[in-house]
């Protein structure tokens, strides 16, 4: 029971971080092409790329391109 608990928390950290380097890289990358959509790195970017992985992030950046239209 507890190597599950150590489980799930590495899991979260590991797709928490990788969610905020890809945030870091597709804004790098958007800012390189002139294109004004950024998401911010805070905790709750991290909390929501730790808890849903790659669709939360996509997530995120819909939520700033529906809020730009």
């Amino acid at each position: 029971m507890k190597e599950r608990g150590i489980e799930m928390v590495v899991n979260f950290l590991v797709r928490a971080i990788l969610g905020a380097a890809l945030i870091f890289f597709v804004n790098q990358f958007l800012d390189s092409q002139e294109i004004s959509v950024a998401v911010g790195l805070n905790p709750i970017t991290f909390l929501t790329g730790g808890i849903l992985g790659l669709p939360g992030i996509a997530l995120l950046y819909g939520i700033v391109c529906w809020k730009i239209l």
